[in-house]
């Protein structure tokens, strides 16, 4: 093994170990029921992604490039696989939350297991082995983000409003900036990953794409321009709404985000540090595609395209903006509003379709992205919690345009 591929394989190894010591410390909170309970169909227990992301270690690169391996348990493989049709039959996803057995500690007790079977074998697995490993790594930093999230929808469905870190403190954060727009560079342009650094497949292949003069707001829509979205009877006029989204909004009876509620007059909101009142300088956040793209119908505007958001964000620093670095104070803020990356995920005008070129991969690894490619928009730019370093111009992340429990917001744009 040359110099390079040493220092490639130690460096990936260090990611590896770092990756899985983050997601124990987010975890650590967490009481056995808090990690069992399944508030909803789309989210599913901590126990379960903890297991999760430690069975597609455990089966694409031990089971399948270590000959000896045998299974931690042989029926971990029907519990905690998720939709892979290439690995047989599965507990159903909504049921994850029955699953009182395993506890947590025995999910712990697997999670270690492998991470140490891993690392014990790390110098003999083949370059094929580390680029699952790599995209194990990748995947289960996706999963922290899941987690944090499905952590607050539990904690919301109790009427004490817990808080999963620390008391709920005052956000201290500044008032949103005035509203400006940056223009964007038009005619043709390359978007799409292309090069050795890891990226999803959906991501590529790099192609060219046509843009017509636009601008992109300098920052996202914020909470108290968003209530006067509300004052105005936003949510009562179906003429900013699309067909879907008003029979959506009549049908749930939507009049806010998510986790917003009033009393005696005042909006308050939960998150992940218990119940506060609304920071209207941060950014809005838990709304539906439905929603955003009717408050850019109100406000004059509309969402971007992911082509404009990424020919923009390509010349901005990733790592920028409020993302994902350790259990603390995870949540929206006012902070770093110039950046494109952090804070909320921007909804996007586009739907989520392969790029021209596309392939997916041989193997159930290809089930990956590629089959999800129908009826879901994308978003752009991670979140608060997204975990540092994930993040990248070219990324594509994808939901159905009903689902609001991510931290998900919206960026403006408009033809120029």
């Amino acid at each position: 093994m040359g110099a390079g591929r040493i220092a490639v394989s130690a460096d990936l190894q260090r990611h590896f170990n770092a990756t899985r010591e983050l997601t124990a410390r987010l975890v650590a909170p967490l009481s056995d029921a808090d990690a069992t309970v399944q508030s909803m169909a789309d989210a599913s227990p901590a126990k379960w992604h903890l297991a999760h992301v430690t069975w597609f270690l455990e089966t694409f690169v031990l089971r399948d490039h270590m000959p000896d391996y045998r299974p931690f348990n042989d029926s971990f493989a029907y519990l905690f696989n998720s939709y892979y049709e290439a690995e047989g039959a599965r507990h159903a996803r909504a049921a994850r939350g029955l699953l009182s057995r395993p506890s947590l500690t025995q999910i712990l007790e697997y999670r270690s297991h492998v991470e140490a079977t891993v690392n014990a074998q790390w110098d003999r697995l083949p370059s094929s082995a580390l680029a699952l490993i790599e995209l194990g790594i990748h995947h289960e930093q996706q999963h922290q983000e899941l987690l944090l999230t499905d952590i607050l929808h539990v904690f919301a469905q109790n009427p004490t409003f817990p808080a999963y870190w620390g008391s709920p403190d005052a956000d201290g954060v500044a008032p949103a900036k005035p509203l400006g727009w940056i223009e964007g560079p038009f005619g043709v342009h390359l978007i799409g990953h292309d090069g050795p650094a890891f990226a999803f497949d959906c991501e590529g292949p790099r192609h060219q794409v046509m843009l017509r003069p636009f601008a992109l707001a300098d920052r996202a829509v914020t909470n108290g321009e968003w209530l006067a979205f509300i004052d105005d009877g936003g949510y009562r006029d179906a003429r900013h709404w699309l067909s879907d989204g008003w029979a959506w909004v009549q049908r749930e009876a939507i009049i806010a985000p998510l986790y917003w509620q009033q009393a005696d007059g005042d909006w308050r909101t939960f998150g992940l540090g218990g119940l506060r009142a609304l920071n209207m300088g941060a950014p809005v956040t838990h709304i539906s595609l439905y929603e955003a793209d009717a408050y850019a119908s109100w406000a004059g505007a509309r969402l971007p395209t992911e082509a404009e958001w990424e020919v923009i964000a390509a010349t901005q620093d990733p790592d920028g903006g409020d993302q994902l670095d350790g259990p603390g104070a995870i949540q929206p803020s006012s902070a770093h509003q110039d950046s494109l990356f952090g804070n909320v995920w921007q909804w996007t005008g586009s739907a989520y379709r392969p790029y021209p070129g596309f392939c997916a991969a041989e193997g159930a690894v290809g089930e990956y992205n590629g089959k999800f490619m129908s009826g879901q928009f994308v978003l752009r730019g991670g979140s608060c919690a997204t975990p540092r370093g994930h993040m990248r111009a070219s990324y594509r992340n994808f939901f159905y345009p009903h689902q609001r429990w991510q931290f998900t917001g919206l960026r403006l744009a408009k033809d120029v």
